[in-house]
């Protein structure tokens, strides 16, 4: 009896320094801490979205499945690198259709000195008879001629936001997010969410279809490109009561 007493005591006392999660028996990696990108009320699980596109570029796969308009791209070193020096959307687009949500995932940096505009385009159109993009979304770092990171939708462009906020350095790598929901636009550097806007009138995505990388009057090299269908999930947000 004095062993089983003994024994009962040692159980409590391990069970009562066990972590709290345990206890729960809840995960220690929390959902909310998991692979995920959080919007307003929704949440994007990166895990569970399907990869469309990934895989370094090479010289022989740029010539057969990209195409360039209005400035120079070339594969360097496992680097797409585009070079434009005009005031317009130089592209490389790439041939394969990538329609309904996606997320485009890449790391980036301006090849100094230039010092600006990162920009990727989904849900996209090349008008070749006007030899000109038509309708897009568009977001970038460090863009719209006084530094912003926004997000743009082409050719009306009665949709365009954007921010200040962000403390771009030049010649950094980052590692870009950029897609939409729905018309529920967003992108991110580094992990972290930079700026979101809802269009009230989405591009239909199962008509436009195109992803592609754009310098604005910029030098820039992208590599680790991934390209998602999004996977994600209605999120109920509310205020936990503080007082």
């Amino acid at each position: 009896m004095t062993r089983i007493l003994i024994l009962l005591l040692i159980a409590g006392f391990i069970l009562q320094c066990q972590p709290e999660n345990l206890k729960t028996r809840e995960p220690l990696l929390t959902h909310d801490k998991m692979n995920t990108i959080t919007l307003m009320k929704k949440r994007i699980l990166l895990d569970s979205s399907r990869i469309l596109f990934e895989g370094e570029v090479t010289p022989e796969d740029f010539s057969k499945s990209w195409t360039v308009h209005h400035s120079d791209w070339k594969v360097k070193d496992g680097w797409l690198v585009g070079e434009n020096s005009g005031n317009w959307p130089g592209m490389a687009i790439l041939n394969q259709d990538f329609s309904g949500n996606v997320l485009v995932e890449f790391e980036a940096q301006t090849i100094l000195p230039s010092s600006h505009d990162i920009n990727v385009m989904w849900n996209g159109e090349w008008l070749p008879q006007n030899d000109q993009r038509g309708i897009a979304y568009v977001a970038g770092l460090q863009g719209w001629w006084t530094g912003k990171v926004g997000i743009e939708k082409s050719d009306a462009y009665k949709f365009m936001v954007g921010t200040s906020l962000f403390d771009f350095i030049p010649g950094k790598i980052y590692k870009i997010q950029a897609g939409s929901i729905d018309g529920h636009c967003f992108i991110l550097a580094d992990g972290k969410l930079l700026l979101e806007a809802m269009d009230p009138d989405p591009i239909d995505n199962q008509k436009y279809t195109k992803v592609g990388f754009e310098a604005y009057c910029s030098k820039i090299r992208i590599r680790n490109i991934k390209i998602r269908q999004i996977f994600w999930e209605i999120v109920e947000m509310k205020y936990k009561a503080e007082f």
